[in-house]
């Protein structure tokens, strides 16, 4: 079909989402930054974080997960098969079904509000007044599963036909009108921080603000994706009908990876309810895994949306061969970018904490419970990335289920190893991020093995040497990152040198780290490189690969 002379590379694409993803991370941390150091990590950030937990992780699951998998398979398969004019019929069924659909969730959930918070958020109530805080903004930030849903489905749609840096940048742009807002909302009903605007002193009343700040910054995600759409020549058309059976094809691919998608995030939730009990123990797992979340976007996330298309349509025309390669290539270029961000992560934890983190009431003990929760977050980043580029070829196959087993067995580890943990071990809240990465190897193990029975991905020797040579090329990353870093702690204690010295240890660290890899003859140095190159939808010079 003419629809697959156009289709663009799989690296080519991803390389588009992945600068649309370090933005939307870049701005992610910009938000979180400016949160954590108007409330500090205690019980109004504590209190932020468990109102959006819901929400948020339903965001994970849906656009970087089971709603946009899904319909993204399903459009792909409807087009391909049948032609524009279905695919969009198709589109206006599934977008009335969500609307009438999760705006009754919602309509539940704030009326069910104080026993969500009551389950997810037990350790609450030894803080006065944390609680029925908790419950009155979790009310306020309900209604953002719904703008986030439909902007998840809309970019399933833009990203079936080729379409990647729009949908890709529209979580900029909630990051960006989250920001604005929200201050702007925490100045306009805090009369307090209003006088004295430049050492202002945030209250309860300042964090409603932020919340409606953040719940419009999800309109603006929808919003900025649906000009694309109507440029593709989508026109939006009510179109309720429930007993369709094509809505009971989608729910049929959608709900096993409703949990086997963002198994982590599922794990994160869990992790969450033992946090409770720790003051500020949910505000020092957040920051840290925000952190984890900009190469796990960068790196899975982004070959993940850019694989998927690729191996559905590898599979519709019986090519398992291509499958199979299209899987590995992005399978070991997943773990060749994440294993050096997962060494440099745990060496430099606490400094870069530090430089994001430590303003206003963020605190130096903040930072160092913080930066030891990262460190255990980061021995598992590279199963996290590797996840989320396996998953969607099971959807592929027409194997949702597959995931979902795995994922609830890795769900019940995991609910085993946190109760050891708080019961046993005490090892608070790094035991908690700790257990969350033990869970993400696993899965990504079990997801290989099941997924090497059905479609070949290489020798198992050649893979062993392959992550011997990634590793050892991230060592040298590590060294190098852990030496500069010293040097200049040593040499100054000025923050603004600091800060320059981090950033030259950094960019020194990626540079030793590629260096290596030539030298080991790790040919993704190269690939990578070139997916930095033509991140742009520009078209490559003449000859280039």
């Amino acid at each position: 079909m003419t629809s697959r002379a156009a289709e663009p590379s799989t690296r080519r694409s991803a390389g588009i989402v992945g600068l649309a993803v370090i933005a939307s991370r870049l701005f992610g941390l910009v938000r979180e930054q400016v949160f954590a150091a108007m409330f500090g990590a205690g019980k109004l950030l504590d209190v932020y974080i468990a109102a959006f937990q819901i929400p948020n992780l339903l965001r994970d699951l849906f656009a970087e997960g089971a709603l946009s998998i899904s319909f993204t398979t399903l459009f792909t398969r409807t087009w391909d098969r049948e032609g524009a004019k279905p695919a969009w019929d198709l589109a206006n069924l599934i977008l009335t079904a969500m609307i009438v659909l999760l705006g009754s969730l919602c309509l539940v959930a704030i009326a069910a509000a104080p026993l969500i918070v009551e389950v997810t958020n037990f350790g609450f109530h030894h803080v006065a007044g944390k609680f029925e805080l908790t419950v009155k903004l979790t009310r306020v930030l309900f209604p953002f599963i719904l703008f986030v849903s439909l902007a998840a489905a809309v970019m399933g749609m833009l990203n079936a036909r080729f379409v990647f840096g729009v949908p890709a940048s529209a979580s900029t742009v909630f990051n960006i009108v989250s920001v604005i807002a929200g201050v702007a909302g925490a100045y306009a009903f805090d009369p307090l921080a209003r006088a004295d605007p430049l050492h202002p002193v945030f209250d309860e009343r300042a964090l409603l603000g932020v919340c409606l700040g953040v719940l419009l910054g999800g309109v603006a995600q929808l919003a900025m994706q649906l000009p694309s759409l109507a440029r593709l020549g989508f026109r939006f058309r009510w179109r309720l009908d429930l007993a369709d059976p094509r809505l009971a094809e989608l729910w049929r691919l959608m709900w096993p990876s409703l949990i086997a998608a963002a198994a982590v995030q599922v794990n994160v939730l869990v992790n969450g309810m033992f946090a409770s009990e720790i003051n500020g123990g949910r505000s020092w797992l957040f920051c840290a895994f925000r952190l984890m979340q900009f190469p796990i976007g960068l790196f899975g996330v982004s070959l993940a949306t850019a694989t998927l298309p690729a191996v559905t349509r590898a599979f519709s025309r019986g090519d398992i061969q291509e499958f199979g390669r299209t899987a590995a290539d992005s399978l070991r270029l997943a773990w060749f970018l994440s294993l050096p961000a997962a060494v440099g992560l745990a060496v430099l934890a606490r400094p870069i904490i530090a430089l994001i983190y430590q303003h206003g009431h963020f605190s130096a003990h903040d930072t160092l419970q913080t930066a030891r929760a990262l460190q255990a977050y980061a021995v598992g980043l590279a199963g996290y990335a590797a996840i989320k580029v396996l998953v969607p070829c099971f959807f592929a196959l027409g194997l949702p289920r597959t995931p979902l087993r795995i994922s609830l067995i890795g769900i019940a580890i995991n609910l085993g190893l946190n109760l050891l943990n708080a019961t046993v071990l005490g090892f608070g809240h790094v035991g908690l991020a700790l257990t969350t990465s033990a869970v993400a190897l696993i899965n990504f193990a079990q997801l290989l093995y099941a997924l090497r029975k059905r479609v070949e991905l290489g020798p198992l020797g050649d893979w062993a040497l392959y992550i011997g040579r990634c590793l050892a090329a991230a060592g040298v990353c590590g060294a190098v990152a852990f030496g500069l870093d010293a040097l200049a702690e040593h040499a100054t204690a000025d923050r603004w040198l600091r800060s320059l010295g981090l950033i030259l240890a950094i960019a020194a660290a990626a540079g030793a780290y590629f260096a290596a890899a030539r030298l080991l003859n790790l040919e993704e140095s190269g690939q990578a490189w070139r997916m930095i190159r033509r991140r742009l939808p520009f078209p490559p010079a003449a000859g280039g690969s």
